[in-house]
C-alpha cells in the first residue's frame, strides 16, 4: 500500500483557535489528515463513547480508540481525557476546590507566581517539555507539577511527569490537569508513571528485552550502535514519544495511553524501530548514513521527529505486533525488575545499607505487627488454658498471655522483614478466617479476591504453621486472555512460601534467587513462574514438578510438594494435611 502523504489542513469545526485552553499557544500546531475528507466513517463523538465507559467494556472501547483518527483540534479530548484517567483513580475521588486548597497551602496563594516555581527534585531538567504552552501555560504546569510532588512524597525520580502533565494541559483546564495526574500516579491496576530510579530503569531494560524478541529491527539497531552498545540507545526510548515525535503523533498515543497504560508506549518504541529498520536498512538511504555519521542514538531521535508514518500508521504497526500480550510485557518487566534489586542488594553501597535496615521494622511496622499478633491471640473460650493456637511450644501451655503475645510478635516479625518494605508500612487486616467465617471456597473468594496483596497463613492439626504471600488479586483467576482462554495461573515474582513453626524459612521465587547469584541472564523455565492458580474447587500456591500448597474447595484438606517455582521442601513432612485454622490477611490503603 502506497505510504499516506500527510498534508496540514485547517479544519473549519472547529476553529483551531478556539479548541485549545487560552495558556496554549497554537499557531504552531500542525493538523495532519491521513486522508482525503469523506472516505472514513464519521468519527464517534464522546456522548457514543461514554456509555461504554460506565459499563465498563474496556475491550471495546480500547479498539475504538485506537481506530479513531480524532484530529488534533477536536474537542473531544477536553471529556475524553479526563474520562479515561478518572477510571484508574484509587479510593475516593477529590472534592471540588481540593486540588486550590492545595495550591493555596504551597504557595500561600492561587495566584500564578511572577518568579519561576522550584520543581521537585523528581523533575529532569533537561524534560520538562511544554510542547505549545504559553509562558502562563509553562507556569500553570510547574504548578501542577510541585503541587504533586507536595502530595506525592513517595515519588523520587519521573522524569516523563512533567511531559506528560504538561500535554495534558492543552485539552483542559488546570485544576482538571491535577485530577487526572493523581489518578494516573496512584493507580493500581495498570502502570503509567515510573517513580523511582529503579522502574525508570526498569522500563527501558524492558523495552530492550522485548525488542530482541519481538523486532528484528534491534539486532540491526545493535549493529548500528557500535562501540556506544545499544543500552544508551534504549536508554532514551520513552524520549522518542514524548520528545522527538510530532505533537499529532503524541497526541494521539496519549489517546490510547490514557486507556491502557504504559503497555501503549512500549508497543510504540517497537513499531518506531520497526519503521526506523525498514528505512535505514538499505546503505544508500538517507537514514544508514545519518546513524553511521553521528550515531544511530541521533538518527533514531531525528527519524522520530521526521516521522514518516502517519499517526494511524504508527498506531496500526504499534499494535499489530503479534505475541506481546500484557501478562508477557508484566513477566519480563517483573523478571527485569527482580534482577536488578538483587543485584543492586548485591552489589549497590546504597542498598547494601538499605538491604540491613528494610528487615528492621519501622516505628509503623511495629504499631502494625502488635495489632497482628492481638488478632492472632486465637479467639478460643477465655476458659481454655490453650492460648499458643498458632505457635505451641514444649511446655504445650505458656504461664500467661503476656508470655505467649510476646513470642508471637517475635515470629511475625521474622514474618513482616520478609514482606515488600513498602507493604509493611500498611495496617494489616483480617479479611477471612476458618474460624469466624466457616470453610467455604465460596466465602473465601466473596472476602478476599479483590484485595491485594494478601498473606495466608495455615495451622494444621499437626501444629505446623506455614503460608504465603500472594502479590495478586485472587479475583485474577477469572481474568481471560487474548483469545478468550480463562488463565491457568497468574501472579507475579514477589509471591513467596514461608515456614514458621516448627521451623522457620522464606521460599522466595527461583527468578529472585538465580538474580542473586549474578544468573539473572539466565532463562526462568515456564514451569517456574505457576505463582498462584485457583477455581470453584481448589486453591493453589506455587506450580510446576509438584505443587506447594494446595487446598480442596472445603479448606479441610490439602497437600504441599516441593514445586519448580519457589523450590522448596514439602511445608510439613507428612505431605498431606489437615487444616485446623486458615486466616488470610489484606493490608489497608495498599
Amino acid at each position: 500500500m502506497p505510504s499516506v502523504m500527510l498534508s496540514a489542513v485547517l479544519e473549519e469545526e472547529p476553529d483551531l483557535y478556539e479548541a485549545f485552553p487560552p495558556h496554549v499557544d497554537p499557531s504552531g500546531i500542525t493538523i495532519l489528515t491521513d486522508s482525503p475528507p469523506g472516505k472514513k466513517a464519521p468519527l464517534k463523538t464522546f456522548a457514543e463513547l461514554e456509555p461504554l465507559l460506565q459499563q465498563g467494556r474496556k475491550r471495546d472501547l480500547k479498539l475504538l480508540i485506537r481506530e479513531h483518527s480524532w484530529p488534533i483540534n477536536s474537542p473531544i479530548r477536553a471529556s475524553l481525557w479526563p474520562a479515561l484517567c478518572r477510571q484508574h483513580q484509587h479510593g475516593k475521588s477529590m472534592l471540588d476546590g481540593f486540588y486550590w486548597d492545595m495550591v493555596t497551602q504551597v504557595f500561600g496563594t492561587v495566584e500564578l507566581p511572577d518568579k519561576p516555581i522550584m520543581l521537585p527534585p523528581f523533575v529532569e531538567a533537561t524534560h520538562c517539555l511544554g510542547y505549545h504552552l504559553t509562558r502562563k501555560g509553562r507556569a500553570v504546569a510547574d504548578r501542577v507539577v510541585s503541587v504533586l510532588g507536595y502530595a506525592c512524597p513517595d515519588i523520587t525520580y519521573s522524569p516523563s511527569l512533567y511531559p506528560i502533565t504538561a500535554a495534558l494541559l492543552h485539552f483542559m483546564p488546570e485544576e482538571e490537569c491535577y485530577h487526572c495526574m493523581a489518578s494516573l500516579v496512584a493507580s493500581k491496576e495498570k502502570m503509567f508513571i515510573t517513580q523511582t530510579k529503579l522502574l525508570n530503569e526498569v522500563t527501558w531494560k524492558t523495552v530492550m528485552q522485548i525488542a530482541k524478541k519481538h523486532a528484528s529491527a534491534a539486532q540491526h539497531l545493535s549493529r548500528l550502535s557500535g562501540a556506544i552498545g545499544p543500552e544508551r540507545i534504549y536508554a532514551d526510548w520513552q524520549w522518542w514519544i514524548l520528545a522527538a515525535l510530532p505533537f499529532p503523533h503524541l497526541v494521539r498515543v496519549l489517546d490510547c495511553f490514557f486507556h491502557e497504560g504504559i503497555k501503549v508506549f512500549y508497543r510504540v518504541a517497537l513499531a518506531i524501530l520497526i519503521l526506523f529498520n525498514k528505512h535505514s536498512t538499505n546503505q544508500n538511504s538517507e537514514w544508514y548514513a545519518e546513524a553511521t555519521k553521528n550515531g544511530v542514538d541521533h538518527a533514531v531521535d531525528k527519524f522520530c521527529r521526521n516521522m514518516p508514518a502517519s499517526p494511524t500508521k504508527l498506531l496500526r504497526t504499534a499494535f499489530s505486533i503479534r505475541a506481546l500480550s500484557s501478562q508477557y510485557i508484566s513477566r519480563v518487566f517483573i523478571k527485569t525488575e527482580m534482577t536488578l534489586k538483587s543485584k543492586q542488594v548485591i552489589t549497590g553501597s546504597r542498598l547494601m545499607r538499605s538491604r540491613s535496615s528494610d528487615n528492621l521494622p519501622t516505628s509503623q511496622s511495629q504499631v502494625n505487627i502488635q495489632m497482628m499478633s492481638h488478632t492472632l491471640t486465637i479467639r478460643e473460650s477465655p476458659r481454655s488454658s490453650h492460648l499458643a493456637l498458632w505457635f505451641p511450644f514444649p511446655n504445650a501451655v505458656f504461664k500467661d498471655q503476656r508470655q505467649h503475645s510476646s513470642d508471637l510478635r517475635q515470629k511475625l516479625f521474622t514474618l513482616w522483614s520478609w514482606l515488600p518494605v513498602r507493604i509493611t508500612m500498611y495496617q494489616p487486616v483480617l479479611l477471612y478466617t476458618t474460624e469466624e467465617h466457616g470453610c467455604s471456597l465460596t466465602t473465601f473468594y466473596v472476602r478476599v479476591e479483590h484485595h491485594e496483596p494478601t498473606l495466608l497463613m495455615i495451622k494444621t492439626c499437626n501444629n505446623e504453621v506455614f503460608g504465603a504471600y500472594c502479590s495478586t488479586r485472587w479475583f485474577e483467576r477469572n481474568q481471560k486472555d487474548e483469545r478468550g482462554n480463562r488463565q491457568a495461573y497468574f501472579g507475579t515474582g514477589e509471591t513467596f512460601l514461608f515456614s514458621l513453626y516448627p521451623e522457620r524459612a522464606k521460599y522466595p521465587w527461583v527468578g529472585c534467587s538465580l538474580a542473586a547469584e549474578g544468573k539473572g541472564e539466565e532463562r526462568v523455565s515456564h514451569g517456574s513462574e505457576l505463582f498462584m492458580a485457583a477455581d470453584s474447587k481448589m486453591i493453589t500456591i506455587g506450580g510446576g514438578d509438584g505443587q506447594a500448597i494446595w487446598m480442596d474447595e472445603n479448606i479441610r484438606f490439602g497437600k504441599t510438594d516441593r514445586c519448580s517455582t519457589f523450590n522448596n521442601p514439602p511445608l510439613c513432612p507428612s505431605g498431606d494435611f489437615e487444616i485446623r485454622v486458615l486466616e488470610v490477611y489484606g493490608f489497608s490503603g495498599a
